[in-house]
């Protein structure tokens, strides 16, 4: 990868990016262990718990209502012990500053994060319903602590009366922090003033996480679900035979539960693919595979409706890809163990949009919409070009992925800042001339 000014990085640079990323690595092995080992003796706790209680109901009908005396009483010693082993007043040494779990901040509308998300931003508003009405929820449990004080929180005069307290309300809410420990709970410190006073009150909640509940245990055979992988495609021939080598490797030699269709769009090239296509078919005696050749423009949601049109063995998952994606034998089967059919927009044309108007009608249906990474799935990187003719929101998207990938947020600084990084090696350069001695 050439530096700055064209020239390449030493080994030096790239000495210290391999030392960095070994020690985030090894942060977080370090990490992972400790949670590993804590939900270990939590679920060691709990399983001796539930076993006292299953002996109790077994019990005599005395025995069984001194239990129902007696479970709110463990709930709740469980939940004091989340609330002593969370960080709330004595922090836990920690091994580097990769293991801070970070506070995110929030005012009464808006939502100031380090993991920005979708949106990218740092601010946000609070759009989720659930983060709104959590947050909601904290700021009023945060007054009903000021307003409505326990007597240990009473503030007295030097004689031992009672101070009189003024009434809190929202709009004196002025700021907060939160974060999450995965394994204990979420901490929510709270701040409020009264307008024109410099005296703030400072709330500390703590909201524990409960016990581990049994929601749902199914068995889910996937050996007879058949993946037909539906590939669009104009052109680029080298791309699918790169394609067709982790295809072979994946799905011909490992999954073998698989079809293939690969929609065509143009004349350019199609003898190619159909060659790549037999060739890979012959050497591996696979031939569970369809292409539909498209005289036409191409438009990958219409492609992907005559894919699945094409389909006449019955119910079948189809799991649309690109030809720059690579994946893994896991991943097909994470894709048998999360479907659900839908439709795409078959009156786009071009590049991108259709998927998230797929998106967007799951997110209005009651379905459980899942948004994770997914280990086993790669887009390979490829030069992208956006061309004149898509609409003026592909063409944005199409921009804004362009420049999520062309290359990192530090060698795009560094790209920005040559000329100056530049200057100065030549000011340093210059001034080391004329200070050195004559000879």
């Amino acid at each position: 990868m050439p530096g700055v000014g064209g020239e390449p990085y030493g080994k030096d640079y790239y000495q210290v990016l391999l030392q960095e990323q070994e020690e985030r690595y090894l942060t977080r092995a370090t990490n992972l262990k400790r949670q590993i080992a804590q939900l270990k003796q939590e679920l060691q706790e709990m399983s001796e718990k539930l076993k006292l209680l299953q002996e109790k109901k077994t019990s005599d009908l005395r025995g069984h209502l001194g239990t129902k005396d007696q479970e709110p009483n463990d709930i709740l010693e469980y939940l004091h012990s989340q609330i002593d082993k969370a960080e709330l007043s004595t922090g836990v040494k920690l091994p580097s500053e990769y293991a801070v779990v970070p506070f995110e901040s929030f005012t009464a509308t808006r939502v100031f994060q380090l993991e920005m998300g979708l949106t990218r931003h740092p601010e946000e508003k609070s759009v989720r319903k659930d983060r709104r009405d959590e947050l909601t929820e904290v700021i009023e449990a945060g007054l009903e602590v000021i307003n409505n004080p326990d007597e240990d929180d009473d503030e007295h005069d030097e004689n031992g009366a009672i101070l009189p307290r003024d009434a809190y309300h929202e709009n004196d809410f002025i700021e907060g922090l939160y974060r999450t420990e995965k394994d204990k709970g979420t901490q929510y410190d709270l701040f409020y003033k009264k307008e024109n006073s410099d005296k703030y009150r400072h709330v500390t909640l703590f909201r524990p996480f409960g016990p581990l509940m049994k929601v749902r245990n199914a068995a889910i055979d996937t050996a007879n679900i058949i993946i037909n992988i539906v590939v669009p495609l104009s052109g680029r021939t080298e791309a699918f035979a790169r394609f067709m080598q982790n295809f072979r490797e994946v799905c011909i030699e490992q999954d073998k539960r698989v079809h293939l269709t690969v929609v065509y769009f143009g004349q350019e090239s199609l003898t190619e693919v159909k060659t790549i296509l037999e060739t890979v078919s012959s050497e591996t005696n696979f031939f569970n595979y369809t292409i539909v050749p498209l005289d036409e423009e191409f438009a990958r949601g219409h492609g992907l409706d005559i894919a699945v049109r094409s389909w006449i063995k019955g119910n079948v998952l189809m799991f649309f890809c690109d030809v720059d994606v690579y994946f893994t034998a896991d991943f097909l089967n994470t894709c048998r163990l999360n479907a659900s059919p839908s439709g795409f927009d078959l009156d786009v044309k071009g590049w991108g949009v259709e998927d998230v108007h797929l998106y967007r009608k799951f997110l209005h249906s009651e379905l459980i919409v899942v948004r994770t990474p997914v280990a086993g799935l790669f887009h390979l990187w490829h030069e992208k070009l956006c061309a004149d003719e898509l609409t003026p929101d592909q063409y944005r998207m199409c921009m804004q992925s362009k420049a999520m990938n062309e290359a990192s947020h530090a060698h795009l600084g560094m790209l920005v800042f040559r000329e100056e990084i530049e200057s100065h090696l030549l000011r340093k350069q210059a001034s080391q001339t004329i200070n050195k001695p004559a000879v």
